[in-house]
């Protein structure tokens, strides 16, 4: 018997579709909060990943590669119904599409949890497509209320995709203003607040929550934490990039994984962390975990 999680990542787990040329497609499993799960999974944390996958063989996948990495399975829902995919036509600049108008993503039921699922719990992390695809929407926002009400910590990742318009200001706001975390990219910023600077699309997030923590990563640039008035700065580790892909989700686990295991850390000490582990995931090919020994001597290098 698993003893209960103490972290929770709830939202969508996916399949995407790459294209490799000439009409050669590759499936690899995804989804930005599942990736955030499976990571903080490989750290060492009791983590669970609440959301519905389909019953064929891309959920399947999902649901093995869920396992090899220790997840805990009992708030993964199987439905029948299709599966969610992102078709990816290239890489740089970005170009993909969502496929699943009514797919399994979207049938999550809260409802349907066990008995006494959440009673553990100290983080719950949010974010990802989950939050722009309604009815699934609705229904994680209320459980972030809900668990944020029963005095866990909620993190929240906007990861923004071509899906999330001015409809999705609202989850927006609401999402920023219960989180005591905060992540989110510059070119998410620049997705989420259109016409806006940098350092104006900023604040204006932050404006939803102040006293919040804040991490902003700026790719090869680095990356910033904010904590009320107090900031630090930091740029990652040099390492032999083999793909970048999964790296922000990877800095959201590392920092997430930080706070629970050394909450007296200097700021700059957790900020370490997450780039150490965005670091570490950029190691390997596609959205792969970060390993632990690889993310310890990154964050030792700092």
């Amino acid at each position: 018997m698993h003893e209960a999680p103490l972290m929770l990542c709830a939202g969508e787990a996916l399949t995407d579709l790459i294209h490799q040329g000439n009409e050669q497609w590759m499936s690899r499993t995804g989804g930005s909060v599942w990736n955030v799960a499976r990571a903080l999974a490989v750290l060492g944390e009791r983590t669970a990943f609440a959301g519905a996958i389909s019953c064929d063989r891309f959920g399947d996948a999902l649901w093995a590669a869920s396992e090899a990495v220790g997840l805990d399975l009992r708030l993964l829902q199987r439905v029948r119904r299709s599966p969610l995919l992102a078709v990816v036509e290239q890489g740089e600049p970005p170009s993909y599409f969502f496929v699943g108008d009514d797919a399994a993503d979207l049938h999550f039921d809260p409802a349907a949890l066990p008995a006494g699922w959440s009673g553990a719990l100290r983080w719950a992390h949010f974010g990802g497509i989950s939050l722009a695809r309604e009815p699934l929407a609705a229904r994680l926002v209320a459980m972030a209320g809900q668990l944020k009400a029963q005095g866990v910590a909620i993190s929240y990742d906007p990861n923004y995709r071509n899906l999330m318009d001015e409809r999705y200001a609202p989850t927006l706001e609401r999402m920023a203003a219960l989180a005591d975390v905060i992540k989110v990219s510059d070119d998410d910023l620049r997705g989420l607040f259109p016409g806006l600077g940098l350092d104006e699309a900023l604040q204006r997030l932050r404006a939803f929550n102040p006293a919040g923590m804040c991490l902003l990563t700026r790719g090869g640039q680095g990356a910033s934490l904010f904590h009320g008035a107090r900031r630090c700065d930091a740029r990652a580790p040099k390492v032999d990039v083999v793909d970048t892909v999964g790296a922000g989700d990877a800095s959201v686990a590392g920092l997430l994984h930080s706070l629970a295991r050394h909450p007296d850390r200097p700021l700059q000490a957790h900020l370490h962390a997450a780039l150490a582990a965005g670091s570490a995931a950029c190691l390997q090919a596609g959205a792969t975990p970060p390993q632990p020994d690889a993310m310890q001597r990154l964050f030792e290098l700092l």
